[in-house]
């Protein structure tokens, strides 16, 4: 027998929960179902959060862990570059799901953990569960909340098609520190390091593009090494992650699977940042807002899922857009054997001017350069 619901949420990550948590709050029937078989867990998030988030999602501070107040961005060999007031916090990203999931039950949403969406049908019949727990269900609308490889997305054609691949290991931190460390080096193709205080730990960690996947573990291994040598970490290994990121910029916001509207939020949607990763926040926020939206459009206001994609370009567009050019700049470096210098780096890197400066002006001074130069 096919149940049927209002809001089928796929995807029990901050995306999905405040989703699954606005839609059940407005009185609409809710399923949301995510194949972890723990609420939370495992966790593939290197786990900081910016302020403006803490100040608006309470569940930061329930899971908060300890306040970052700089970052120090190290560029190859080169001194350190000290970013100032680049405040967030850091969290125990497990205990942060598990908050929001249990505002969405409290709001009355049915959430379901290790029922992964096997299918779903041209005509918008989801087959959920595992082995002889299979069942199928319809909704009237369809929120995609399920990750950078969404079978949502999938389904109505709007997978996400660049991605970089992480690894990350929690190791014990041997001296208090309140920054967020950035490794810029050319080895790290299409990523960058990254060392994340949690307290008396760290989260150390790198991406880089798909081809590159098989140097992670080499490359994680040697900056480990190195910060151990430094007296900075310990060399025991508490926990190994790891997960894909998208790198290619917003897809698919709105869509449909055969007559089902179908909105995607979060990492489905391409919403995190294609340099820093960062996507907390935009999952929360985009999360949120598809569930407004969805009761908003079964309520009967025809503009709502138009209304969706345009707040959501208005507010990620602009940074996510940047971020894919700058990305894109810096792996063109590397064509022909070539490899990206300490200038491109900086320029590819959130922390330096150049990153912010606008295309024209950087051209018009290259120009100027170039003339000055001939003269």
């Amino acid at each position: 027998m096919t149940r049927r619901y209002d809001i089928l949420v796929s995807g029990l990550g901050p995306a999905g929960a405040a989703a699954a948590a606005a839609a059940a709050r407005a009185g609409l029937s809710v399923l949301a179902v995510e194949r972890s078989a723990r609420p939370g867990l495992p966790v593939q998030c290197a786990e900081f959060v910016p302020m403006m988030t803490g100040a608006e999602v309470p569940e930061v501070r329930a899971a908060r862990i300890q306040d970052i107040a700089e970052m120090e961005t190290f560029v190859g060999a080169d001194p350190s570059h000290l970013t100032p007031d680049f405040r967030g916090h850091m969290i125990d990203r497990a205990r942060f799901d598990q908050a929001l999931i249990e505002k969405a039950r409290a709001a009355g949403a049915e959430c379901r953990f290790g029922t992964p969406v096997r299918a779903i049908s041209p005509d918008g019949v989801v087959t959920i569960g595992a082995g002889a727990a299979q069942e199928t269900v319809t909704a009237r609308l369809i929120i995609g909340a399920d990750g950078p490889r969404s079978p949502v997305g999938a389904a109505a054609g709007c997978s996400n098609a660049e991605l970089v691949e992480t690894r990350q290991i929690t190791v014990d931190l041997l001296r208090a520190h309140g920054a967020t460390d950035i490794f810029l080096r050319p080895e790290i193709v299409g990523g960058y390091a990254w060392l994340f205080p949690k307290g008396t730990v760290a989260n150390l960690g790198l991406g880089v593009v798909p081809g590159q996947k098989d140097r992670l573990k080499p490359l994680l291994d040697a900056l480990h090494a190195q910060l151990v040598a430094r007296g900075r970490l310990g060399p025991a290994v508490h926990r190994t992650t790891g997960g894909l990121i998208p790198v290619g910029g917003i897809v698919g916001l709105t869509a449909r699977i055969g007559a089902v509207p179908v909105l995607l939020a979060g990492d489905a949607a391409g919403l995190t940042n294609p340099v820093t990763g960062a996507g907390i926040s935009a999952a929360v926020i985009s999360g949120a807002l598809a569930g407004e939206t969805a009761a908003a459009f079964l309520g009967g206001e025809a503009g709502a899922l138009e209304a969706y994609a345009e707040e959501v370009e208005d507010t990620f567009g602009p940074s996510v857009a940047l971020a894919v050019r700058r990305r894109r700049q810096l792996l063109a470096a590397y064509r022909g054997g070539a490899v990206p210098g300490p200038d491109a780096l900086r320029r590819g890197w959130i922390a330096y001017p150049d990153y912010w400066t606008r295309e024209e002006t950087a051209l018009a001074r290259q120009e100027t350069q170039t003339a000055e130069e001939t003269a």
